[in-house]
């Protein structure tokens, strides 16, 4: 009795585990962002999106597992030898999505590997085309044209290339040091420049200021010069229509009652004063044919200061 219980108990036992493995096999919950691939007796069957499935037991089976978030992929270092035969080392980062399961599933057997491969030998290419020097400022470009080549290649695969970046660019040490000694050159060389620059237009504008400075005098020498002119030209102006008034006013003077006798006596002061002094200034004395005839030198100067006088108009 014991046993056949315990017989009935061990195939009861066998049944449930037998449902269990059933309805694990057959129930299916594909997670967010996933897709499974089923086939069914070997063939391709259907892709399975986010969600809870029911399989077909024994006769479906899920093949493949894909993610279809964003995935990188990490290009590993590799030697690249530049247009100037010069070898630097290049590695990059690698950014894919899996659009069509399917294609991901049976286009290729492993489409990253495929890839990696696929960057790296495009990345030889492209770093060949360049100069050592333009390797760094053509980075965009570089990874540009990666992207391109490697979309176009994968397109089948069912897997889109998003983009590619480079990493790092690692000249020899010896052609680092080449390259540190250039731009210290270069960084020199432009210093000096900015030197000579400097110093050229602190000349120029130090002999513009001394243009200037002799500009600015020469004007205030010539008009100083015009100043001066004017006012000595006034100066001889007022001088003679001075002169001029004191002649009218002796002539004047002459004319009125008394006058002739006050031009005698004042000749004959002058005459004797200059005579005077003559004598004092010179060890040679001048005489006159007549020296005692005083009265007649004084009629000879008065004859010819009437004869040199105009006759004045009366006044009003």
């Amino acid at each position: 009795m014991d046993g056949g219980m315990s017989g009935g108990f061990l195939v009861t036992l066998l049944l449930a585990l037998f449902v269990i493995y059933v309805f694990a096999k057959t129930a299916v919950v594909v997670p967010q962002q996933s897709a499974y691939v089923v086939e069914r007796l070997g063939k391709y069957s259907a892709t399975l999106d986010a969600g809870f499935h029911i399989l077909l037991p024994f006769i479906d089976n899920i093949r493949y597992k894909h993610s279809l978030k964003e995935t990188a992929i990490d290009i590993p270092e590799q030697v690249c030898i530049t247009r100037d035969n010069v070898q630097v080392s290049v590695d990059g980062i690698l950014y894919l999505k899996v659009l069509h399961p399917q294609r991901a599933s049976y286009g290729i057997s492993d489409y990253g590997f495929a890839l990696i491969q696929l960057a790296q030998t495009t990345l030889r290419s492209e770093v060949g085309k360049i100069e050592l020097d333009r390797t760094f400022e053509e980075r965009t470009n570089i990874n540009i044209q990666v992207v391109n080549e490697l979309d176009k290649a994968s397109d089948p695969w069912g897997v889109k290339v998003l983009r590619y970046e480079i990493k790092n660019i690692t000249p020899p040490k010896d052609v680092l040091n080449a390259m540190e000694k250039q731009m210290r050159a270069e960084r020199e060389k432009r210093a000096v420049i900015l030197t000579s620059e400097g110093e050229r237009d602190a000349a120029i504008n130090q002999a513009e200021g001394e243009k200037q400075q002799v500009i600015k005098a020469s004007e205030a020498k010539k008009q100083q010069q015009i100043n001066e002119a004017e006012g000595a030209a006034s100066a001889i102006l007022a001088i003679a229509q001075a002169t001029a008034e004191g002649l009218r006013k002796v002539a004047e003077t002459i004319q009125m009652p008394g006058g002739q006798e006050a031009v005698q006596l004042r000749v004959a002061e002058q005459y004797i004063t200059k005579f005077g002094e003559l004598a004092k200034t010179t060890n040679t004395l001048i005489l006159p044919a007549t020296v005692s005839d005083v009265g007649s030198m004084i009629a000879l100067a008065m004859s010819a200061i009437k004869q040199g006088s105009p006759t004045l108009p009366p006044k009003a």
